[in-house]
């Protein structure tokens, strides 16, 4: 039997990116006829695993995607998987909210590069999605369903893992980008690689800078967006059981805005976000016993100057994070493998604004998972974790999934089921005058099953998901009064469905369905999260140096606040479909030109009440590796 789990000297570390850039190779068919899925996922058991025997729901989005559409921000290709939206208030740079499996941004734990992004500063720690843009990144892993055993606090509906070390061959490249079109904007970028053996070097610095249009729906000022991106990434391997790794992440930005719809001639935020992770691997026992440690911290600064009732008021806020990694595995055998981890954080936040803050807090979990195939093609995995909060205690979590592949059919049958929590932010614990210390985690459980079909050798690979999560405890705003946590359950519900299918050689086309019900404790629908979203794709080669490629999104049924208004009420958004396209001319092996264009059909929607999104756009740009 083949080993279930990939074994490589660095597994624990950045070349998870290198198995997510290779995680969308072609399927292969053994002598017998019977489909195998290549496919590797490294955030389902956080070490490169064989997607096909994984329980838990992955989604990814490979390097070739991200090389072939040239879309800007991180939204913009995690809306085109299945079972995710977002919402933003205004253009790019504008704040932006994702939403998975009908749970907001709060519940979705964000990594780049190994590195939590969340901001501590926030009112919820979450990630500011609307700075992550594409230059640089080589791959896009979301994991679905509560996964607290595995990545603690935030992980409810699941986590995103972003990378920007690929794959590589041996050598050096320098790649240089540029692209300019509608609305004043220009982004570029210059990447440097270098490879040797086992030992990877990357590095990007990117610049996006657009006029913008006016966040407010239907006005005629312009709220223009900046952003200089700069990250690194490396690995060497000391010995073959010694391997060091790193990675810094820098992101300045300063972006216009409006508030509630209305047309702010003066609001404008500045960010300036800077991380960085460090540590080192170390195998033993000819790699059976793996051990991985880390270290990384967190820091992001915001200003945001707005005019209030005619008042101009500036806010500062400044939210840290230290944090503390083991990981190791060890390999029974060919069919048991055991897991065990321990993690420290630490964080703070100060806020300078009407509703002050200057506190911290720390949180140290530990954890273990079994991963076992007693027979070929069927795989479980059994996980539980106990965290430790300086202000609420202790919370303890679980996860198990199963994934069988039925002998010669092509069929897959995958399900999990976890818990999560997510602690109370320092504002919800501290903020003056609303916050309260006595506030406890918020908690959840999910639950899912599919069915993942192959036909035609692996050509064509369909999957049918049905999903279920459940929040508990939740924490609301009573201002003016404290936070408190109200009783009932917070459900959403829904089904997935995708295939991929490569119809010849030269055409590949692609599509997903996403249905979600998703409704608080008094049964009303949560805002933002469209009930139908549905993508369809395609990908074609006409001739030797043209590609072309086309995505379709339709988008129904979303319902809103207005808040433009009062008292504010539930209004129903404008269903809508957008079509993006971009033709590229392959000049040489180094070189590619394109044109690409947006919202083709012109679209006047909204994913927020009384914002508004950019009309039809177009853009040309240039590719270079050497």
């Amino acid at each position: 039997m083949n080993r279930f789990l990939i074994s490589t000297a660095s597994a624990l570390a950045l070349m998870a990116g290198a198995a997510q850039a290779q995680a969308q190779d072609a399927a292969q068919t053994d002598e017998e006829g019977v489909t195998t899925l290549e496919a590797i996922t490294v955030t389902a058991n956080r070490i490169p695993t064989e997607k096909s025997k994984t329980g838990s729901k992955v989604e990814q989005v490979t390097q070739g995607e991200i090389e072939t559409k040239s879309l800007v921000s991180v939204t913009d290709y995690l809306t085109r998987l299945p079972g995710i939206s977002a919402a933003s208030t205004g253009g790019i740079g504008t704040q932006t909210g994702i939403y998975m499996r009908g749970a907001p941004g709060r519940y979705v734990k964000t990594l780049y590069n190994g590195i939590d992004i969340s901001d501590p500063a926030n009112t919820q720690v979450q990630t500011h999605y609307e700075h992550l843009l594409t230059g640089g990144i080589s791959g896009i892993e979301v994991l679905k369903g509560s996964q607290s055993t595995l990545y603690g606090s935030n992980a409810i509906a699941g986590v995103v893992d972003i990378t920007t070390i690929g794959e590589l061959t041996d050598g050096i490249s320098h790649t240089v980008e540029l692209e300019g079109g509608s609305f004043g904007t220009v982004k570029g970028r210059y990447g440097f690689a270098a490879a040797h053996g086992d030992s990877r070097f990357t590095a990007n610095a990117s610049g996006f800078r657009t006029d913008g249009i006016s966040a407010a729906d239907g006005f005629s000022e312009r709220d223009g967006y900046d952003n200089i991106t700069l990250d690194l990434a490396a690995e060497h391997r000391i010995s073959e059981a010694f391997s060091v790794f790193g990675s810094l992440l820098y992101i300045d930005t300063k972006g216009e805005y409006d508030t509630d719809g209305a047309d702010n001639l003066v609001n404008f935020g500045t960010s300036k976000l800077m991380a960085g992770r460090v540590g080192f691997n170390l195998d033993l026992m000819d790699g059976r016993l793996k051990n991985s440690f880390s270290m990384q911290a967190f820091e992001m600064e915001r200003e945001d100057t707005n005019e209030f009732f005619g008042a101009i008021t500036v806010s500062n806020y400044t939210g840290k994070r230290q944090k503390f990694d083991y990981q190791g595995s060890f390999e029974v055998n060919e069919k048991i493998l055991l897991q065990y981890g321990a993690d420290h954080e630490r964080q703070q936040a100060k806020v300078a604004s009407w509703s002050p803050l200057d506190d911290k807090h720390h949180l140290t979990g530990v954890w273990a998972q079994a991963v076992v195939a007693p027979i070929d093609d069927f795989v479980l995995t059994a996980g539980l974790r106990h965290d430790e909060h300086s202000e609420f205690g202790g919370y303890t979590t679980y996860r198990g999934t199963a994934s069988y592949l039925l002998p010669g059919m092509g069929t897959r049958l995958h399900s999990s089921i976890g818990t999560g929590f997510r602690a109370p932010s320092l504002a919800e614990l501290y903020e003056v005058p609303t916050g309260n210390p006595n506030l406890q985690p918020e908690t959840s459980l999910s639950f899912d099953f599919g069915v993942e079909q192959s036909f035609m050798g692996g050509r064509l690979t369909a999957d049918l998901t049905y999903f279920q999560l459940e929040v508990d405890n939740l924490i609301v705003s009573r201002f003016p009064n404290p936070y408190d946590q109200i009783a009932g359950t917070t459900r959403s519900r829904g089904i997935e469905a995708s295939f991929s299918y490569a119809v010849n050689e030269w055409l590949d086309l692609g599509g997903s369905y996403t249905y979600t019900d998703s409704r608080d404790s008094a049964g009303v629908r949560t805002i933002r999260v469209p009930r139908h979203l549905a993508t369809l794709s395609a990908v074609a080669r006409p001739a030797e140096k043209w590609t072309v490629s086309a995505d379709l999104k339709f988008v129904a049924d979303t319902v809103d606040t207005d808040f433009a208004v009062f008292p504010s009420v539930r209004v129903a958004l404008k269903d809508y479909v957008l079509l993006n396209a971009k033709v590229a001319y392959q000049v040489n092996e180094s070189t590619e030109i394109y044109l690409r264009g947006e919202n083709l059909l012109d679209q006047d929607y909204q994913t927020a009440a009384n914002y508004g999104t950019p009309g039809i756009a177009a853009y040309a740009g240039f590719k270079a590796k050497f």
